[in-house]
């Protein structure tokens, strides 16, 4: 079981070992830190992850009412350094801008964090800042990202800032990832509320250059389902590429996999399509499938459709004049039976591979059973 904690409203998320206790959403908790427990507010309550997740540090119970003083008499204090801060700075005249300001008060420690554009000579501040605070103060230049990440706020597409909530480390971002990603070189387009690029473009930049290794390039010709084409254009998150046809001039929106030269990756992602079943539907009667497997105790093939048991007489259907003939019919003559193309001899069933079935009164001139009734040829 697993928590999130975060020391400050809308802040970066840290997570916990419950440890044994059951804290809800707002409930204040103390979360072991370097400089000993910090009270915390609980965001996420405690509960299962199927991930095995080792290295936790383990809440140490809920803040009580010593706790949270103390931690309210810390956030007086921060409060205090800052606008001191920030009127020494202005008296000073030096161009630097305080961006937050941490305090322990197990040692009496101020730690200002401040950006500016170039390295600033603050000895002087230190020296009047000790003074006026009456604790030991030290000063920490911060960069565009970090100044970011402390202050907080709203991204460009509208949620917090991943620095402010989730990203731990900094990963370097090229204007070339945007290029990759056909989004306009503009810095108002990519870049984010710190002024630099915005780090969410190094999220899909692996997906776009292994789409570029694999599919065609703009320009190329191609075989498309729908005829052959150009080229024109490409959609990374459909993974698929818009083709210009040859013939027509039509744009068509065609897989990845469609198009490549491998065929093998298209039949593996979509799977090769079943050929449709061969039907052969007699004029009388019902469809038969051609690959049928061949019946028990027949080596020749498929009974047809009529035959009776081993050793009987098979019949068949026949589509000439409602003719109903045996299977063998005539001396030297081919009968049509379901399942046989035309103008190719008959397979009935015959206790002798090989051999053919004959009806009683097979003899020229004598009526022929079928179907209990009796006909003349």
């Amino acid at each position: 079981m697993i928590m999130a904690v975060s020391f400050t409203r809308y802040g970066r998320l840290y997570y916990l070992d419950p440890g044994g206790i059951s804290p809800r959403v707002g409930d204040k908790v103390l979360v072991p830190t370097e400089y000993g427990p910090e009270v915390a507010e609980c965001v996420w309550p405690p509960q299962y992850v199927s991930e095995d997740i080792e290295g936790l540090p383990v809440c140490q119970g809920f803040a009580t009412e010593e706790h949270l003083a103390r931690d309210e008499a810390n956030r007086r204090r921060r409060a205090e350094a800052k606008s001191v801060s920030r009127r020494l700075i202005k008296r000073h005249g030096l161009p630097m801008k305080v961006v937050a300001v941490d305090y322990l008060d197990a040692e009496n420690v101020f730690t200002v964090y401040f950006s500016a554009p170039h390295r600033v000579d603050f000895r002087a501040l230190v020296r009047d800042l000790a003074r006026n605070l009456r604790a030991r103060v030290e000063l920490r230049q911060i960069g565009p990202r970090d100044e970011a990440r402390l202050q907080g706020g709203i991204g460009p597409c509208g949620r917090e800032l991943c620095c402010a909530t989730f990203l731990k480390d900094f990963e370097p971002v090229w204007v070339r990832m945007a290029k990759d990603q056909d989004l306009p070189v503009n810095p108002l387009r990519i870049a984010g509320a710190c002024g630099r690029l915005m780090c969410c473009l190094k999220y899909e930049h692996p997906l776009y250059q292994e789409f570029r290794e694999s599919a065609p390039p703009v320009g190329a010709a191609v075989d498309t389902p729908e005829g052959p084409g150009t080229v024109v254009g490409h959609n990374v998150p459909t993974d698929s590429v818009v083709v210009r046809l040859d013939q027509s001039g039509r744009r068509c929106v065609c897989p990845r996999a469609s198009v490549c030269a491998s065929r093998k990756e298209y039949e593996a992602r979509y799977g090769e399509a079943e050929p449709a079943e061969a039907m052969s539907v007699p004029r009388n009667g019902p469809a038969v499938p051609r690959d049928e497997p061949p019946a028990a105790g027949h080596p020749e093939g498929p009974v047809p459709a009529g035959s009776g048991p081993a050793g009987e007489p098979a019949t068949a259907r026949s589509g000439h004049d409602g003719v109903l003939a045996a299977a063998g019919g005539e001396r030297n003559e081919p009968v049509a039976a379901v399942g046989d193309r035309p103008g190719e001899p008959a397979t009935a069933a015959s206790d002798r591979p090989g051999g053919s079935a004959r009806a009683p009164g097979d003899q020229a001139g004598e009526p022929v059973e079928a179907d209990g009734e009796r006909h003349d040829r």
